[in-house]
């Protein structure tokens, strides 16, 4: 059960509000003894300065292995981070929004929990609590062509003067209190709490709704309370010990955001950035896996077509030949040419989307491998067969398609394509990955290394069964475990 502390310089700081046995002052917060409990800190005391009140309770709470907010980094940025380097991420569209004003015009605002008085001014603190969690911030605005960001700055409760604040802050708190810091309802005590990153409009997602529910209920038998997210939630980070990233990755999605913030905040992460950053682009992995000299399909890159250059890679690679965009998931972006004129004109458009191509050969094989690769081990291994009458697993169109598959015991996969799997992932890191390869006779090749693989109900679980997802989630716990340890 986890314990939700409310720390104020003096308890008298909270005599506008309702009492609560929550609120403590910071001195009984510094003599606290150590527990095993789980303890949540929403920090509110006066000063956030270097070295204030407030600054040293959020360092002893991380110090303490305490979910705290505002966070050091967050107390660090706000006093280090140029505002400039905001005013295009996300803050501009709700700064655009507001009414203009004279030129030179200042105003100032208050937010609390990413909520604020006034109807106009909601976007604008959502988007700021976004990039510093903090229960109350002061926002200075001015006026020069558009409205910018002039200063911003964590305050106490104490700047709340007039009853309207005090009354919208109270019921701010609450509702942050309720649903973002709240007491788990009577049931089974959890050691440790997990975020599942998902997107519910995704249509291709890496795992179905019966699989998200198996690692919920694994996750729950080694006493993790796992729970869904979606985007809305980024602020809620700082809440859990573990991130699970159950949503199409890439460097420009949320996904990889995601996986940036969890990890300054301390949290497991699963795939962490550096894999995704690794994996979704695929000249980057290309060139890792061809400079580490582990077997791929013969590999060039295409950039503007110099002259002879597509009749060189046709030379190089022969027809047909496959180009593929870099950071393309569930084949798209992929396309087979089998004449010259094909290439020039998929070449032509795939170059408007991406400075460079990857052109590789073209190498039919009725499947290819899956292998299942976490912590550096092998897990799982399956065999994804073409769609019938194409030649790749996926068909997109006004009606996606995929081929069929066959879960295979690990005991009786080629050594070739285990041992190439286990390398190319070693290459990358220590996450969760799926790696493609293709075998032709003796001949075993690399395709990629996927972070974030598939796993759906009934096709990668097909022999494990739930020891895949508790696998899975005891990597969580062992991890969270040595972090718990080192803190």
């Amino acid at each position: 059960m986890s314990r939700l502390y409310v720390v104020v310089d003096d308890v008298k700081d909270w005599s506008p509000y309702y009492p609560s046995q929550d609120v403590i002052s910071f001195d009984d917060y510094l003599s606290l003894p150590a527990t095993g409990e789980r303890v949540r800190v929403v920090n509110l005391c006066r000063s956030y300065r270097y070295l204030g009140t407030g600054y040293y309770c959020s360092l002893l709470a991380e110090a303490r292995g305490h979910h705290v907010i505002p966070a050091i980094k967050t107390l660090s940025d706000l006093g280090r981070k140029s505002l400039s380097s905001i005013q295009w991420e996300g803050v501009q569209p709700a700064l655009a929004a507001m009414k203009k004003a004279a030129e030179g015009e200042q105003r100032t605002l208050r937010c609390w929990f990413g909520e604020a008085l006034a109807d106009e001014q909601a976007a604008l603190a959502k988007s700021v609590f976004a990039h510093f969690p903090c229960p109350i911030l002061e926002i200075s605005l001015v006026y020069r062509g558009r409205w910018r960001l002039d200063k911003l700055q964590a305050v106490s409760p104490r700047s709340l003067k007039t009853a309207d604040e005090q009354e919208a802050f109270a019921n701010s708190f609450e509702r942050f209190s309720r649903k973002l810091w709240r007491k788990p309802p009577a049931r089974k005590s959890f050691r440790y709490d997990l975020a599942i990153l998902v997107d519910p409009e995704e249509d291709m997602a890496p795992s179905d709704g019966v699989a998200l529910r198996k690692f919920i209920r694994a996750a729950e038998k080694l006493g993790i309370c796992a729970e869904l997210i979606t985007k809305r939630d980024y602020p809620r980070l700082a809440e859990y010990d573990g991130l699970f990233i159950r949503e199409t990755t890439a460097v420009n999605r949320q996904s990889y955001r995601f996986a940036k913030r969890a990890e300054a905040e301390g949290l497991v992460v699963i795939d962490d950035s550096q894999s995704i950053l690794r994996c979704t682009n695929k000249i980057y992995l290309a060139d890792l896996l061809r400079s580490k000299r582990l077997a791929v399909p013969a590999t060039e890159f295409l950039r503007r077509a110099r002259s002879g250059e597509l009749q060189r890679l046709v030379d190089t690679l022969g027809l047909p030949m496959v180009l593929k965009i870099p950071d393309g998931a569930f084949s798209k972006g992929v396309v087979k040419v089998d004449t010259l004129e094909e290439l020039r004109s998929e070449s032509e458009r795939l170059l408007d989307k991406s400075a460079l191509l990857l052109a590789q050969e073209f190498m039919y094989t009725d499947y290819d491998w899956r292998i299942g690769v976490l912590d550096g081990k092998a897990l799982y291994a399956c065999r994804y067969y073409m769609v019938r009458k194409h030649w790749q697993i996926y068909r997109h169109g006004k009606r996606s398609q995929s081929g069929g598959f066959d879960a295979v015991p690990l005991d009786e996969v080629p050594k070739a394509v285990l041992d190439a799997a286990l390398k190319a992932c070693k290459l990358i890191g220590n996450s969760f990955y799926g790696v493609d390869l293709k075998q032709k006779g003796d001949r075993v090749v690399v395709i990629e290394v996927n972070d974030n693989p598939s796993v759906d109900a009934g096709v990668e679980d097909k022999l494990l069964g739930d020891e895949l997802y508790r696998a899975v989630m005891a990597v969580f716990l062992q991890r969270m475990e040595k972090r718990g340890r080192q803190t």
